[in-house]
This record gives C-alpha cells, sequence and structure tokens, in this order.
C-alpha cells in the first residue's frame, strides 16, 4: 500500500504517490542517492505523463520518517522495500530506477523481487560503479568537517544548507548513515538478473568511470545499455526532463511488452 503522509496518526510506509496516475500502465520506481529522500522526485512524477506512474522512494531516517531507524545494511533496505512495494491496484509492470546509493538499493530490491517470481522488467542504474566494483571509503569515519567538505565536493547537497550551521546538525547524522552504508556495501554472490539493465552517468562524474559501468553488464543475463550526459555525479538537476523521458520509453516498452501476448491471442 501507499500511505499518504499527510494523514495523521498514521505511520508513513516507504512509498510517496506525488502525483497520482490512476490510468496508468506502467510504474517507475525512484530510489533516491544518499542523503537524498522521496521529495527529490517529486517534479519527476509531476513532470511524467498520464499513463506512466512514478513512485518514490521514502527512506528510513528522514523528512516524515526521521524518528525511524535506518537499517544496518543496504541489503536489509532492499529487503524491506521489495516487501512493501505497492500492491494497492492492478499489478503494473515496474522499472526500478536508482541514483548514485539508490542504484545499488535499486539492484538489491531487483534481486529479492527476482527470487519471489515478480522481476522488475527494467533495472535503470545511475551515478553508481556495478555493485563488484563498489569503490569502499572512509568519509563516515571522518569529522563533522570532512564529511561536509566531501558534499561539497560532490555537490550533492545545496550550499545553502551547507552553509547553515543548524541545518548541517540535523541532517548530517544521516548524511553519515548513508555515507557509512554506500562504504561498506558489498554484494552477496547469487544468479544474474534476468532483467535488462540501462546505465546512464555523467560524463565528467568522478564518482563513476566508463569501466566501472560496464561492469553492470555482469550482474544481469539480458541486454544492457548505456547512456551519458554532459555534467558531473548531480547531471540530473539539468537533464531531468531527458532522463524522465528516457524513464518513460522504458516504462512504455515494459508495456507494450507485457500486453504482446494477450494483443496476438485470437
Amino acid at each position: 500500500m501507499v500511505d499518504d503522509p499527510s494523514s495523521a496518526g498514521r505511520r508513513a510506509g516507504a512509498f510517496r504517490r506525488h502525483a497520482p496516475r490512476p490510468y496508468a500502465r506502467a510504474r517507475v520506481v525512484l530510489f533516491p542517492h544518499g542523503g537524498g529522500s522521496a521529495s527529490y522526485y517529486r517534479t519527476w512524477a509531476a513532470a511524467a505523463p498520464w499513463d506512466i506512474e512514478f513512485l518514490a522512494v521514502q527512506y528510513p531516517g528522514r523528512e516524515d520518517r526521521y524518528a525511524e531507524p535506518v537499517p544496518a545494511d543496504i541489503q536489509g533496505i532492499a529487503a524491506a522495500l521489495a516487501e512493501e512495494l505497492p500492491d494497492d491496484g492492478p499489478p503494473l509492470p515496474t522499472v526500478l530506477f536508482g541514483h548514485s546509493m539508490g542504484a545499488v538499493v535499486a539492484y538489491e530490491c531487483a534481486r529479492r523481487l527476482s527470487a519471489a517470481g515478480e522481476p522488475p522488467r527494467r533495472l535503470v542504474v545511475s551515478g553508481h560503479p556495478a555493485p563488484v566494483l563498489t569503490r569502499p571509503g572512509r568519509v563516515h569515519l571522518g569529522t563533522d568537517e570532512e564529511l561536509v567538505e566531501e558534499l561539497r565536493r560532490t555537490e550533492a547537497t545545496h550550499r545553502d544548507i551547507l552553509d547553515n550551521a543548524a541545518l548541517v546538525q540535523a541532517f548530517l547524522p544521516v548524511i553519515r548513515g548513508d555515507y557509512r552504508l554506500s562504504e561498506t556495501y558489498r554484494p552477496a554472490p547469487g544468479d544474474r538478473l534476468k532483467t535488462p539493465v540501462t546505465v546512464v552517468y555523467g560524463d565528467r562524474d568522478p564518482e563513476i568511470h566508463a569501466w566501472e559501468a560496464e561492469g553492470w553488464r555482469e550482474v544481469t543475463g539480458e541486454p544492457c545499455e548505456f547512456h551519458t550526459f554532459e555534467g558531473g555525479h548531480f547531471y540530473l538537476d539539468e537533464h531531468r526532463d531527458a532522463v524522465v523521458e528516457l524513464l518513460t520509453a522504458r516504462a512504455r516498452a515494459a508495456s507494450d511488452a507485457s500486453a504482446a501476448p494477450w494483443l496476438s491471442a485470437p
């Protein structure tokens, strides 16, 4: 079920339907980057066409889920999300999209959905090396000042927030927790996905090189395609409409593929 976070007296779930699409024929589930939240994708949902529903994931520990503890690892987040994926309407072909940390959360979620016999129709990953090439790191062990400098370097957080000491103190524990999740993530061995994969990244992104992107071919037995945009790690901010269009096209293709057997039936 998709909870309405405005409902009083009720614990919010993990999914946010910012712009309902009652006649949707396919769904795109959006996984935020580390330190990000479902609200990052609010304008994406508004920009989606009438026939494609965009659902945004809200991780524990932020915004209306601020009081909830963050799971110990990415696998724990993915397991909870796969279990909670909305089933409050007719089954829809589903595309998963994740940026940065969200890419591996989406990947782990796809693995669990596939194991349950409900694989997504496509996995779209953005701004992150292939799972086995995930870079270890120690940013989460640094001082608050070092963590803020890392955020400035990657441009992962608006400078107005980083220059506000009160805001920094409020959200820094979540940022540190997400860096811990990302820097300690290691994928467990398992079967390849039976889901096509699309890899997207900025051509000046220091967090992913072309050979690290190519590594995503190894996670699936299906085709893997690649798209690059001008920009750094947050090329998304400049190319939102183009990425929404790409996701819409893949979701519609998934819907058409699902309908094909029925269209050919006598």
